[in-house]
């Protein structure tokens, strides 16, 4: 697809997502106990999930009929070779409790590649934008993956899932412990991704993430000079398989410890 399509899709994408992004946050709870419904250990379902997922379809459906859209909560509605995926609350356990670390996450893919991607934190003020080849921004300032050369003064993330065997995630933790790294798990893969992006972060490993959970970040890595493990490659598309993001000062003793093969 021409890249003037591409980023006229972009733009009216921005729009989008903050109008859902202002609907996530009239619809938020308040701050206590989890509201909504827990499908699984630590996995939760809120009415917004629902809402902002179909307030983006029906925008983007209006707009670019022709375009395919995927959401996490109603899956595959539309094909096409432009293909949207949406996260509408990525990091529901936050958001159910009334906190701040969520967000909206939009990304477009041309076939199989991702190309565009936006990731609206509205209760943190921030949005991460990025087109493939036009850089990635922080709140409309350039971004680039951390300059970080030595374990001993990273902070790698590692995020949980109720799908990861008994005893992998503290075997993942001991490792990131035994290279000097302050280890962090903040309940959103998308904000992580791109912590991971700007340089917040200089690692952040999840053993079983979703396609929804990273298609608008994976641009944002790419375009900031992140390395990460073959997701996409390695079955990511179909689904929940392993990712490593990686600072490119530490990616090769990140993924030696933590055993993830990068691209």
């Amino acid at each position: 697809m021409s890249d003037a399509a591409i980023l006229c899709r972009f733009e009216a994408a921005r729009s989008i997502v903050r109008d859902a992004a202002d609907l996530a946050m009239a619809m938020r709870p308040p701050p206590g106990g989890p509201s909504g419904k827990q499908k699984s250990a630590q996995d939760w379902l809120t009415e917004a999930d629902g809402a902002v997922e179909a307030l983006i379809s029906e925008r983007i459906g209006a707009l670019f009929p022709e375009d395919g859209f995927q959401g996490e909560e109603e899956g595959r509605t539309r094909t096409g070779r432009l293909r949207w995926v949406v996260d509408p609350i990525d990091g529901t356990s936050n958001y159910a409790r009334g906190r701040s670390r969520w967000c909206v996450s939009l990304g477009l893919m041309d076939g199989d590649q991702p190309v565009a991607g936006i990731i609206q934190a509205p209760a943190l003020h921030e949005t991460y934008t990025a087109v493939r080849g036009h850089g990635a921004f922080l709140n409309g300032r350039p971004i680039k993956a951390s300059p970080v050369t030595d374990t001993r003064s990273a902070m790698v993330e590692m995020g949980w899932s109720n799908k990861v065997p008994d005893g992998i995630y503290a075997a993942k933790m001991a490792a990131i412990l035994e290279l000097g790294a302050m280890p962090r798990s903040g309940g959103s893969g998308a904000l992580a991704l791109a912590d991971v992006a700007c340089g917040r972060l200089d690692g952040y490993l999840e053993m079983v993430i979703n396609l929804w959970d990273v298609a608008a970040a994976l641009v944002l890595l790419e375009e900031t000079g992140a390395r990460f493990s073959p997701f996409l490659r390695d079955g990511g598309l179909d689904r929940g398989i392993t990712l490593l993001a990686t600072a490119p000062g530490i990616a090769t003793d990140l993924s030696v410890a933590l055993a993830v093969p990068l691209d």
